[in-house]
């Protein structure tokens, strides 16, 4: 099988990320983006999904904004040119997480069509030391540039920080099965094109 890993580089005049995904990795990780709540929920990805991500970010202008979403275009994209044509994967994922009081499902599905609806219902304006739009920002650039159709939804809960736990640990495992290999599937699309 061929190893489905990529690097990429992308520099702004805003920010400088590199970012090295490894999809068939254990979960180990690398990252210190200065934002800890954000380096705690990319932790939580790896560990669930298994993907192996070294990160590394310096910021330009120190604007959180632009950080939060630079991470999650480059993490999108490697991840989406880790996945190669999408042959042999098992495509369709789900995965629904408790986090204490709170429940989160997500359904995946990497097909190239991007759509994500995010339903998060965040009470609180910030999560530990990032804003709530910052973190909805986060998945949601995340999602677009891996190109995949992608639903998260809070089924219930109160506490803000086990809700966005919940999600990211929901997405992982989701991606995880996802993107599993299953060499009986080829193109795993009825219309041979992913």
């Amino acid at each position: 099988m061929k190893c489905r890993t990529n690097t990429l580089k992308r520099e702004t005049k805003e920010t400088n990320v590199y970012v090295c995904t490894n999809i068939d990795g254990t979960g180990n990780i690398d990252v210190n983006t200065g934002i800890k709540f954000l380096d705690h929920l990319i932790k939580t990805f790896c560990k669930y999904s298994l993907v192996d991500i070294t990160l590394k970010v310096k910021s330009k202008d120190q604007i959180i904004h632009h950080i939060v979403e630079d991470i999650a275009i480059c993490i999108g994209k490697s991840i989406n040119k880790s996945l190669g044509d999408r042959s042999n994967i098992t495509r369709f994922g789900f995965a629904s997480i408790p986090m204490d009081e709170s429940i989160v499902e997500t359904t995946i599905d990497l097909i190239t069509r991007t759509y994500c609806k995010i339903g998060l219902n965040f009470k609180r304006n910030m999560i530990e030391d990032i804003y709530k739009e910052d973190i909805l920002h986060f998945f949601d650039s995340l999602l677009k540039n891996m190109k995949c159709c992608t639903h998260i939804s809070l089924k219930y809960g109160d506490n803000d920080h086990h809700i966005a736990e919940a999600a990211i640990k929901s997405l992982a495992v989701a991606f995880r099965f996802s993107s599993s290999i299953d060499n009986r599937l080829g193109v795993p699309s009825t219309k041979e094109v992913m």
